[in-house]
């Protein structure tokens, strides 16, 4: 006889859901906190998940990894637990979405900026070295 999967009538538990999204229980609960991931409860009360917990966390890993806080996450999974096949597929998302891009059109432009200033900076440097003495670099021991 093989060993029973925590998949029951009753769904996954925490462990499994956490394995299976590449995560750990301790952020599952923590998204729980934040009411991100509502966690359903056996008569014993354990918390109890599906495959639709499983794309709510692929989607706020997703995000994540593009930059987004988990607060600007949480149009998203609203969109997903309405029923949409997608979280990206309501108008708050969208709203996001442009909100995201607007932050980052500003942070590369203070970035080239900055970069600017260190190449106009490095070419200072350069020019000085190239016209002065030989500069004394080395090391004594």
């Amino acid at each position: 006889m093989t060993p029973t999967s925590t998949l029951t009538v009753e769904g996954m538990r925490i462990g499994e859901l956490a394995a299976r999204a590449g995560t750990t229980t301790r952020t599952l609960r923590y998204y729980e906190s934040r009411g991100l991931l509502p966690a359903r409860r056996t008569g014993n009360g354990y918390r109890t998940y599906d495959e639709g917990d499983v794309r709510l966390l692929e989607q706020i890993r997703t995000l994540q990894d593009f930059g987004f806080d988990l607060e600007e996450t949480r149009p998203f999974v609203e969109c997903l637990r309405s029923g949409h096949p997608e979280g990206d597929s309501c108008p708050a998302s969208l709203a996001v979405y442009r909100r995201k891009l607007t932050e980052l059109d500003a942070l590369i432009g203070e970035l080239s900026a900055v970069r600017a200033q260190v190449g106009a900076q490095l070419a200072r440097a350069e020019a000085a070295v190239a016209g002065g003495p030989e500069p004394k670099c080395e090391l004594r021991g």
